[in-house]
């Protein structure tokens, strides 16, 4: 990042090479699945490392920074929705998922409907979870970008996995993968 801040291309290209597809991955679904969106929040994060490269402080996990940005960036597509929808009543469409009949070993149905009951939980706790297991960050790095401690981070992990798993019983052998 240090290379990057003093204008090398070269570094920028493989912190973009490293970093783009995982954080792709996190815009995608924590911004309604939109792939037009993702790509966009994921251009202007590089674009603001590119601006603000000088702020990173080396003493610091660059992959805890750069998530930190990007949390911060969907809470304020958050706000601007949230203050759409009272101005006007015009917000972003949610995926409306299909009511279809239970296949205990389809794997397909069984991440549409977690993704449904992801959609009723709160922005946070969604965001612990995309972080926690879809890119593998510990309990430390989840606390540091989202700012709050450990422990709340694990008791919310916690009763998330139970909520979860209540709801999709019927895929218990996916949970227990």
């Amino acid at each position: 990042m240090q290379k990057a801040a003093a204008g090398s291309e070269a570094a920028v290209t493989v912190l973009y090479h490293r970093y783009s597809r995982p954080l792709f991955r996190y815009f995608f679904r924590m911004l309604w699945k939109d792939k037009s969106k993702a790509e966009d929040f994921l251009h202007d994060l590089f674009i603001n490392i590119m601006e603000a490269g000088e702020k990173f402080d080396s003493g610091r996990s660059f992959s805890t920074w750069i998530y930190s940005i990007a949390h911060n960036m969907c809470k304020n597509e958050y706000r601007k929705q949230a203050f759409r929808l009272a101005v006007n009543g015009h917000h972003h469409p949610e995926e409306s998922l299909p009511e279809v009949a239970m296949h205990p070993l389809d794997e397909q149905m069984f991440h549409l409907l977690l993704d449904k009951c992801l959609a009723h939980e709160q922005e946070e706790v969604r965001t612990m979870f995309v972080l926690r297991y879809e890119l593998e960050m510990n309990v430390p790095e989840i606390s540091r970008i989202i700012g709050c401690p450990e422990g709340t981070v694990k008791s919310r992990l916690f009763y998330l996995k139970k909520r979860l798993a209540a709801q999709l019983q019927q895929y218990k052998v996916m949970l227990e993968r």
